[in-house]
């Protein structure tokens, strides 16, 4: 029998938010990356362009701003996505998806931490 596996999804990251309306914004993500689900992002100072929030820069999008919740393709030119930009709100620690220079434990907490100032609250259980 054929193994079938689904991508992940918006169920997959977010666990709770207090009103959609509220938490979540509509940005324009960087050409350049396929963004997956869960893509912790920062956001480009000068051009107010969401990118993958890498460990440290000096473009601002060193500092993690939100979670996006649905997959984009950028890869040719810039595109729309919705990102979960503030909570109260969980999010599940296992899903969150880094840029490649978050490569280890204490950067991923660092990320953690800045999505925590925003009130999205990573958790194993969530």
């Amino acid at each position: 029998m054929p193994v079938l596996s689904q991508p992940a999804t918006q169920g997959d990251v977010l666990k709770y938010e207090v009103n959609p309306n509220y938490t979540r914004e509509t940005v324009t993500l960087l050409a350049g990356t396929s963004f997956p689900v869960g893509a912790v992002l920062g956001r480009v100072t000068a051009s107010g362009k969401y990118t993958l929030s890498p460990d440290s820069g000096s473009d601002g999008s060193e500092t993690a701003a939100g979670v996006l919740l649905y997959a984009v393709d950028a890869t040719l030119a810039d595109a729309v996505g919705i990102l979960l930009v503030r909570g109260p709100a969980l999010v599940s620690r296992a899903a969150l998806v880094f840029d490649g220079s978050v490569d280890d434990a204490a950067k991923i907490t660092a990320k953690h931490d800045q999505l925590a100032a925003l009130g999205i609250l990573p958790r194993d259980t969530a």
